[in-house]
């Protein structure tokens, strides 16, 4: 099937699954929203018309393109498939609302507006450090979503004023330990992405890695101290949602933020 067929479709599933669950979100008992995995089906759909939609552009005769909306998507496809498989355990469906849609415009931009930048220099050693450091990333991103609807849920709940949305959230503490438990998982992780990177790249202090290198560094400093301030003095609320969205935005800022600049404005290799 055409690819563009194929992204359209995803894109039709992602924003379905959203408007389910904000449906299920708000009350709503339509057969579309009743049940709290079934919900989640064409969400499932979205991610398998994804990862066929993007995998011919990623993987290439030239190597891995990873250029900037490639990147997105494939981190964006990452996200919602870890976002599915942890919601067979815990309460996190209502992380869908806002990131399906964000999937669904990553996956357009990608097919809109594609930027060769592909990898000529793989390995095995390279792929998992890649791999890893997608796989934290992703995990981060729900992390920082969940940190934001807990702020939402902090303030209604301090004000005494939850409205419909964030009645329907789980418990504050339930909520809190999810997050935690993400921070956890795209911490490991992260540390992995470091370690590979210390041992496999060639020199990962370059010039063109010394930025991604340095705010990665940052930011796995900022979890480590969250997380260990969670076990030593249990910090939570809101001094745990600053520091998560600001280990994030360090993260943000390593990878999106230098590919931003060298491939869609510089047009240089990153």
């Amino acid at each position: 099937m055409n690819t563009n067929l194929l992204s359209i479709a995803a894109i039709f599933f992602y924003l379905l699954t959203s408007v389910a669950l904000a449906m299920r979100l708000g009350g709503c008992t339509s057969k579309l929203s009743a049940h709290r995995r079934a919900v989640l089906l064409p969400g499932l759909v979205a991610v398998i018309l994804h990862a066929a939609a993007l995998y011919p552009e990623l993987v290439t005769g030239q190597g891995f393109n990873l250029g900037f909306f490639n990147a997105a998507s494939l981190i964006a496809l990452l996200t919602m498939a870890l976002l599915l498989l942890v919601s067979i355990w815990q309460p996190v469906e209502s992380l869908g609302i806002p990131v399906f849609p964000v999937a669904a415009a990553t996956l357009g931009l990608s097919a809109l507006f594609p930027v060769k930048h592909p990898i000529t220099d793989t390995s095995w050693q390279l792929d998992m450090h890649i791999l890893f450091s997608v796989l934290a990333y992703s995990l981060f991103v729900l992390a920082a979503v969940q940190a934001v609807l807990l702020a939402i849920q902090d303030r209604h709940l301090r004000n005494r004023q939850p409205v419909g949305f964030v009645r329907a959230l789980p418990p504050l503490q339930v909520m809190e330990k999810v997050l935690f438990q993400l921070l956890g998982a795209g911490f490991a992780l992260l540390t992995i992405a470091l370690l590979t990177g210390f041992f496999f790249l060639e020199d990962i202090f370059a010039q063109h890695l010394v930025h991604k290198t340095i705010l990665s560094i940052a930011g796995w400093i900022i979890f480590g101290v969250l997380l260990w301030g969670r076990w030593r003095f249990g910090w939570r609320g809101r001094k745990a949602i600053r520091w998560t969205l600001i280990g994030f935005a360090l993260l943000a800022l390593a990878y999106f933020g230098s590919k931003l600049v060298l491939e869609l404005i510089l047009h240089g290799n990153p």
